[in-house]
């Protein structure tokens, strides 16, 4: 880094810039190839182009400088790199000497030139004159050496450099995300944006961060869901509403949660559960056909995800998992035995059908390989979805479970603002009584709803689960800068 600085002292003092404003470039790397790729070896043309790229590849000889340049996120060595040369007979003495003395590995460059094919069938820009295009201050990672997982989430800067793997994961969230877009708009969604800083988190079962608005004076948090913001949308008239946006939850950190990750959540009235669930299948199919096959490979066993998705009901799951029946109305007693038979540690504080939800959890849910919606759980498992419309103290709701693990959720909405009261003001119940997940009461939210809410089907999918079951990848992986534990 001392070398460098000094390089970068140098340039200054003797008036070249080492950043400067721009240089005019004509070509990237790619329309290079697209448009010479056909050169023959050793053809060579007088087309003169000016191209620039960071040096991940240098050699200096006599009279001879070779460098090869990378820009952008090709997924490919080919389609992000190009060779220059630099030749005394071409540069003159004195441009090639400053190259070799000025320019390092990881540094920015231009140069301009003829565009030929060298003698070994390399395409290459030979170059007529050069430029500093930006100073690297910092060693790049060694080219032909793996850095450390910790290192590719600490440094994703230098993991992108050095990683075709890494630009291609960004690549394909991007893909992805468009491909869920386009379902939506063309199912006629509109896309639109709700508030990030909130008074009053809810929507969600989770812990939220919490911040203050100094400007009012008043404590605010982040967002742990999009759900109600969107659903004053519907009320106000909005037929078919959608969001895709951060969402904040102040809990654990391990290799599939994040306290921050992309939700999309859609709201479509005249809907119900069945008609949601046959929209996140087209997104979720969507988003495979834009990154690979709907055939996915995962630690459990192959994914199909062609054809139909079964449905199954979450308490003859428990039965079968357990062995005995077991239904929203088994006493507690019962469901304590079952829990202590399976090793399941109940906490006091859990109201019965709690209990069922955790041995569902613990049981079923890792069984879950080929896509499936669990539906028909208890009350308490989704406040805001509409009561079942045949089994009391069920409600409309599902979650689908791809490769043992929970990838979405959806339900026939509540719009009984007499009910959604009853049920917020139990979740501030749970809340006052010491569960931080716990929902609160929602004024704004609540006076929404009074003013009448069209019957709707509602979902939210996780995109960085998504993409993690697509993939394969950790989500240090899918989340482009994740967050991370200081160092010390």
């Amino acid at each position: 880094m001392r070398i460098r600085q000094e390089k970068r002292a140098k340039l200054l003092a003797e008036g070249r810039a080492p950043y400067p404003v721009a240089v005019p470039r004509t070509h990237t790397l790619a329309e290079v190839r697209e448009k010479w790729g056909h050169l023959e070896t050793g053809e060579e043309t007088s087309d003169v182009v000016g191209v620039a790229g960071r040096v991940v590849f240098i050699r200096n000889t006599g009279k001879l400088a070779f460098a090869t340049l990378q820009e952008g996120f090709g997924m490919d060595h080919d389609s992000s790199r190009l060779q220059v040369m630099l030749s005394l007979a071409e540069v003159g003495e004195d441009a090639l000497a400053s190259w070799k003395s000025d320019v390092d590995l990881g540094d920015h460059v231009f140069v301009e030139g003829r565009v030929i094919s060298s003698r070994r069938g390399e395409l290459s820009v030979m170059a007529t004159q050069w430029q500093m295009a930006a100073k690297a201050l910092r060693p790049m990672p060694t080219l032909h050496k793996d850095l450390s997982e910790e290192a590719r989430v600490r440094q994703r800067h230098a993991d992108l450099l050095m990683r075709p793997e890494a630009r291609a994961m960004v690549q394909s969230k991007a893909r992805v995300t468009r491909a869920i877009r386009s379902v939506l708009d063309g199912e006629g969604y509109i896309e639109v944006e709700t508030p990030v800083l909130q008074l009053i988190h809810g929507g969600a079962a989770a812990r939220p961060f919490k911040t203050h608005l100094n400007a009012f004076d008043v404590p605010m948090t982040l967002r742990i869901a999009l759900e109600l913001y969107l659903k004053r949308a519907m009320v106000g008239g909005a037929d078919r509403v959608y969001e895709m946006g951060r969402i904040f939850r102040n809990e654990g950190v391990d290799s599939s949660h994040s306290p921050e990750f992309t939700m999309l959540e859609a709201y479509q009235s005249w809907g119900d559960q069945t008609t949601i669930a046959q929209l996140t299948q087209s997104v979720i199919v969507a988003a495979a056909d834009a990154i690979g096959s709907r055939r996915i490979e995962t630690a459990h066993g192959t994914v199909d995800l062609d054809g139909e998705w079964p449905w199954v009901s979450m308490y003859p799951a428990v039965s079968q998992a357990v062995g005995r029946e077991v239904t929203v109305r088994t006493p507690r007693a019962e469901l304590e035995e079952l829990a202590a038979t399976h090793d399941l540690a109940v906490d006091p504080k859990w109201v019965d059908t709690k209990i069922a939800i955790e041995l569902f959890e613990l049981l079923v849910e890792p069984t879950l390989i080929q896509p499936t919606f669990v539906c028909d759980y208890p009350e308490i498992a989704q406040p805001l979805a509409r009561p079942h419309r045949s089994e009391e103290g069920l409600v409309e709701a599902w979650d689908l479970y791809i490769g043992g693990t929970e990838i979405g959720t959806g339900f026939s909405e509540l719009i009984d603002p007499v009910i959604q009261r009853e049920r917020l003001t139990e979740q501030s119940r749970i809340a006052a009584a010491g569960d931080p997940e716990a929902m609160q009461l929602d004024e704004d939210f609540l006076s929404a709803l009074e003013f009448g809410a069209p019957p709707m089907g509602g979902m939210g999918l996780g995109i960085d689960r998504l993409i993690m079951l697509l993939t394969g990848a950790g989500i240090r992986e899918t989340i482009l800068f994740p967050l991370l534990k200081p160092e010390a």
